[in-house]
């Protein structure tokens, strides 16, 4: 990390262990840091305690968000804190115009809010200098979930990804390097293409119904709902369904339980399964996208 951050202020807001190994990172290239919702977690170095959002708002060049970002009522999702933090409208009002706000998801609430306040919201999951990087967590731990619920190696397995995008390349990878038999779903031509150079059976997703009877595992990666009722009734009630989309995922997973069929959401995995890792994935590419953005900003500001 050659960017030095000497002289920036940061307010980092909620989070979870990823933010305990980010802060360190950040604090050792010049940053100053100032944190809301850590007040039970250990001494962490760098960090300086806010009493609320606001204040630390009033701090901030930058304000850092949790990659899950807030729910729908704006809380912030923060695991060392000892009360609800939440991003309202009254929290929005005192971001100047020019401070950036760095959040993994937003929600279309937020970024309407935002938009009217000319706040520049920056969705990093969607970047793929970090989507690409996390994917690899994300995969390990996917994996890891669906060999603790299933009774059968993936070794050998038939196993289905669902979505080939940044996620469902490397899972499906994985899973081949472990000598599972993969089926990668997809829509685009290109990606069924690359499925079967890989040796990866393609399939379209208008031809799921008939295939996913085979699938002893399942891994869904796409934000919409694909196993819904009609999809559930064709799989296996053996099958381990691994959705790891963000909430609410792609399945129906009341009918899921109903059949009797294995299925859990797991959004956020890098943090769960590899808190260290994804920490330092965020610490390799943040403090190139916080000067990029202020610089970006200065610039603006100087030719107005």
């Amino acid at each position: 990390m050659s960017a030095g951050l000497k002289g920036i202020r940061l307010a980092v807001i909620g989070g979870d262990d990823r933010e305990l190994y980010l802060i360190p990172e950040l604090t050792k290239l010049g940053a100053y840091i100032v944190g809301v919702g850590f007040e039970k977690a250990a001494p962490t170095e760098g960090l300086n305690h806010a009493s609320s959002l606001i204040e630390a708002v009033k701090q901030a060049d930058v304000l850092i968000f949790p990659m899950y970002g807030t729910d729908d009522r704006g809380v912030v999702k923060a695991k060392y804190s000892n009360s609800p933090i939440i991003l309202n409208k009254e929290v929005l009002q005192v971001i100047p115009p020019h401070v950036p706000l760095l959040i993994g998801w937003a929600r279309p609430a937020l970024k309407s809010a935002a938009d009217m306040m000319g706040i520049r919201i920056i969705e990093t999951a969607f970047l793929d200098e970090i989507a690409i990087l996390n994917s690899i967590p994300s995969a390990e731990g996917a994996i890891s979930m669906a060999m603790d619920s299933s009774v059968i190696t993936i070794h050998g397995s038939q196993s289905f990804v669902l979505g080939l995008g940044r996620n469902g390349w490397t899972i499906a990878r994985t899973l081949k390097g472990m000598g599972a038999q993969v089926t990668g779903v997809a829509r685009k031509a290109a990606d069924l293409a690359r499925a079967n150079e890989m040796g990866i059976k393609a399939v379209h997703f208008a031809d799921l119904e008939d295939e996913i009877s085979r699938a002893e595992f399942v891994f869904n990666t796409v934000p919409q709902l694909i196993l819904d009722k009609v999809m559930l009734e064709r799989v296996s009630k053996d099958a381990v369904i691994i959705d790891i989309a963000s909430i609410p995922g792609g399945t129906d997973f009341e009918y899921a339980e109903l059949l009797g069929i294995k299925a859990q959401l797991a959004p956020g995995l890098p943090g769960m399964v590899a808190p260290k890792s994804a920490g330092k994935i965020l610490a390799q590419i943040y403090p190139q996208l916080i000067l990029r953005h202020l610089t970006t900003m200065m610039n603006t500001s100087f030719k107005a």
